[in-house]
């Protein structure tokens, strides 16, 4: 978030715009912004290494707070704009956070001071009169500031809390380097190459910005000069308007979105003009075979896929023609060597299915939480993982088949959700899919299906039935749903991943004679 000689020399571009009300800021005015609130929390006391959060939804103000903490040495966390007001109190006293600055819109926000003693100020934009008590105007209080850089400028950067989709969010704390904000991580200054991105880019920013992969997209379009245009949600057909408005040539989604694209009707996707796209990048949760390659068969090998992790302990990457060479890679390191290991972590043959390890890439902390930083890293604290399986094939490229925790055990053998959501999806009646384990008298665990119907199907156990023999002619059956049950909406997170541990909730209890 640190545009630096940028700024300077394209003042007058634009840097920010948000798509659905037309606001935007020119890199001078987000520098000038920015340098105002990095001088209220300078003059705050707050010293490098120090902690601020951010709980607010996507917005111009967002991405000028962001900035003022990569300039000022802060370590600024990014609150799900999606959480309670107890559930963000947790992640702001876990961080321990000294200011806080929140909008007028996140009605969760109101309750936060009670909760979060340890907070030196409030901030709020646009804050409403009755809650003058609690929380300061975020532009009042601003104003008397300067639009120059603050002296002694240090380089901060963001301190995020992963998903929680197996259990309590974590902070993932890496060290700070005492270094200019001009000078990136080592790990950020491969993001070009992840995201494909250029100077003068045109980026379209359709997911939330508090998670780590639209977070650094968003940091590098202003670093190398680009305009971003962020959307407040993801609408596929706003999504496709959007390319089409303002020229749009790169963007970061996440599988389901392109799911959702595609299933918009062939005259609405092929009535706009998405020809400046260069690069679509995708990642945070397993892209369907059926969807990546439905993707590359309209726009071309412009599908680029990135592993990775909040964690950044390393990256993975493919482009188009790799894939379509390694059908459901993710692809090869672009930073860290990638070793498959049992768990006794011992290295695994070449096809063989393990745990994801990462060696040589960058070092991280689970904030307050030891054991479970031990847990992910080797004891020489040379390799990390984040609990991913999957494996190598001879060509070193990685195919990951689902994550630790989700591992379905059915009469002691190992069954990997992702391989059977992939054929699921490529039913015509499913929308979305989520594979589960569910308790078994006999077998332990038995497969699960919970899908999400595609317009025009109605849930019916005729349909269920279908669906299961659909999987037994793709699929070894020991791996097929034994049932299926419809959901209106599957639970994913704003990045596309399923929350599986509720749909497992609701089913604890729910075994089925053998």
């Amino acid at each position: 978030m640190y545009p630096g000689r940028r700024a300077e020399a394209y003042p007058d571009r634009v840097a920010l715009v948000m798509a659905d009300t037309g606001e935007q800021l020119t890199y001078a005015e987000y520098e000038a912004a920015a340098n105002r609130l990095a001088h209220l929390l300078r003059a705050e006391g707050l010293q490098r290494t120090d902690h601020v959060a951010y709980f607010m939804e996507n917005s111009l103000e967002m991405v000028v707070a962001m900035g003022a903490g990569e300039r000022t040495g802060l370590y600024y966390t990014l609150v799900n704009s999606h959480l309670t007001t107890a559930e963000a109190a947790w992640i702001i006293n876990d961080s321990a956070a000294e200011v806080v600055v929140t909008t007028a819109r996140m009605a969760a926000a109101a309750g936060l001071p009670d909760l979060c003693p340890g907070v030196r100020r409030w901030l709020m934009v646009d804050r409403p009169d009755e809650l003058a008590g609690s929380f300061e105007d975020l532009a009042e209080a601003v104003a008397p500031f300067p639009a120059t850089p603050v002296e002694g400028e240090k380089l901060g950067m963001a301190l995020l809390y992963s998903s929680g989709t197996t259990g309590n969010p974590k902070g993932v704390q890496r060290p700070m380097p005492d270094l200019d904000p001009s000078d990136p991580l080592p790990v950020f200054q491969l993001v070009p190459k992840v995201y494909r991105t250029r100077p003068d880019m045109v980026f379209l920013q359709p997911a939330p910005l508090y998670h780590s992969g639209p977070q650094s997209a968003t940091a590098e379009s202003l670093r190398c000069g680009g305009t971003c245009v962020i959307m407040s949600r993801f609408d596929a057909g706003r999504f496709l308007e959007l390319v089409e408005k303002y020229g749009v040539t790169h963007s970061l989604v996440v599988p389901t979105m392109l799911s959702r694209i595609l299933q918009l009707p062939e005259e609405v996707r092929r009535s706009r003009d998405v020809s400046t796209l260069e690069a679509i990048t995708h990642g945070a949760a397993p892209c369907p075979a059926s969807v990546k390659r439905a993707m590359i068969d309209w726009l071309g090998p412009i599908i680029y896929e990135y592993y990775g992790s909040t964690e950044a302990n390393g990256s993975v990457i493919c482009d188009s023609h790799e894939w379509l060479a390694h059908p459901g890679t993710v692809g090869r390191p672009l930073l860290g060597e990638v070793l498959i290991l049992d768990p006794d972590r011992n290295v695994l043959p070449t096809g063989a299915t393990g745990e994801v390890w990462i060696k040589g890439a960058t070092n991280f902390v689970y904030l307050n939480d030891p054991e479970k930083t031990a847990a992910g890293r080797s004891a020489a604290g040379d390799m990390s993982t984040t609990g991913d399986i999957g494996h190598l094939d001879a060509d070193g490229y990685l195919y990951l088949t689902d994550r630790v925790g989700f591992t379905i055990i059915s009469g002691g053998v190992n069954i990997y959700p992702v391989e059977i959501e992939e054929v699921l999806v490529e039913h015509p009646a499913v929308a979305d899919a989520a594979v589960i384990g569910v308790p078994h008298d006999d077998l332990g665990e038995e497969v699960k299906a919970v899908v999400e119907l595609t317009a025009g199907h109605r849930p019916s156990p005729e349909l269920a039935a279908e669906i299961i023999e659909f999987c037994r002619g793709r699929l070894a059956r020991y791996k097929c749903p034994r049932s299926v049950d419809f959901a209106a909406t599957l639970p994913r997170t704003a990045t596309g991943k399923l929350v599986k541990r509720t749909l497992r909730d609701a089913y604890v209890g729910a075994a089925r004679p053998a």
